[in-house]
């Protein structure tokens, strides 16, 4: 063989690889978008969902990561920011605000939302069973809870007269989770006072507030943002001797009282396998709102020592977790 033929032979054959890898398809990417801090509660079970239905991160799928940090006016440019990146879907959780910026920036791409709030009437799907358009997702009553936190309290700190109510008023669904709440403590014969808290200095200020006007017990609304501030609102609780409920249970595992909401993991590994049907071709107009009800009530007993409170054998009994 000549010289020239040999050499040309092995260049081919050298090539070959670079040729194979070029016409590889590119990984479809995700787009996440959290109106909060990202962290394992939440990412764990969607990526568990995604990994059930076939997709695993970093093998056969990309995800680029945008979040807010509980800063919700941040989520039209995050979500611009994917929808220049040409994502092949959007995932919109860490809180309500999130999927109406992800709606407002596309009309094509196909959007999951995972919260806690009525989708028909933020505008996000034309109905539960026909969502019509491009989103889709899974609902949660977190939101709805509020009423029932508000009676959990009152069993656990029976002498508490006046309790106090922590919102974000940039949450699309303050307005009628306080109503809600409103209405369950005229019920109960209860005061309600209500606070705004939208930063870390807010949070400082209604604490100072509450205390002036000797809230005896204390609700939080169920709010990524104050999720992502949960350190802040647990050692205000202690240093204030409050007792407080919250939304969430990784609130009371960071040593918050007790806490009444939806189990969140069930939600979030739906809308991993929402993702993945959709990555495979399915519309999101034709797949169906999810509606999780799962609930779970957790106590943190020694909080509760602290705080010189017997917790009654009633709410033990119901209690899905009982943290020592």
């Amino acid at each position: 063989m000549k010289r020239r033929a040999f050499i040309t032979l092995v260049g081919g054959v050298a090539a070959w690889p670079l040729a194979a890898r070029a016409q590889q398809p590119a990984l479809p990417v995700i787009g996440y978008l959290s109106g909060m801090h990202i962290d394992d509660h939440d990412l764990r079970p969607f990526l568990h969902g995604l990994q059930e239905s076939g997709y695993i991160e970093g093998n056969n799928v990309a995800i680029e990561y945008r979040s807010a940090e509980g800063k919700y006016d941040r989520l039209p440019a995050l979500a611009a920011e994917l929808v220049r990146r040409q994502v092949a879907a959007i995932v919109a959780t860490g809180g309500t605000a999130s999927a109406s910026p992800a709606k407002a920036a596309t009309a094509t791409i196909p959007i999951i939302f995972a919260n806690g709030s009525d989708p028909v009437k933020l505008g996000l799907v034309a109905s539960l069973n026909r969502p019509g358009g491009n989103v889709t997702g899974v609902s949660f009553q977190s939101n709805a809870l509020g009423a029932k936190r508000l009676e959990l309290l009152r069993e656990l700190v029976p002498s508490a007269a006046a309790i106090g109510f922590l919102v974000n008023p940039n949450n699309p669904n303050t307005g009628s989770e306080t109503a809600d709440v409103q209405a369950a403590a005229r019920a109960l014969g209860q005061q309600l006072h209500v606070e705004n808290a939208s930063s870390d200095r807010d949070i400082d200020a209604a604490f100072a507030s509450f205390v002036r006007q000797q809230v005896n017990a204390l609700s939080v609304a169920a709010d990524g943002f104050f999720l992502s501030q949960t350190n802040q609102i647990v050692a205000l609780a202690a240093r204030h001797a409050m007792p407080t409920i919250y939304p969430r249970r990784e609130m009371v595992a960071m040593g918050g009282l007790i806490s009444y909401g939806t189990r969140t993991a069930d939600a979030m590994r739906q809308a991993g396998i929402y993702t993945s049907r959709i990555l495979k071709g399915e519309k999101p107009a034709d797949l169906p709102v999810v509606q999780s009800a799962r609930f779970e009530f957790a106590i943190n007993l020694h909080t509760a020592k602290l705080l010189g409170i017997d917790v009654p054998p009633t709410l033990l009994a119901i209690a899905d977790e009982a943290i020592e």
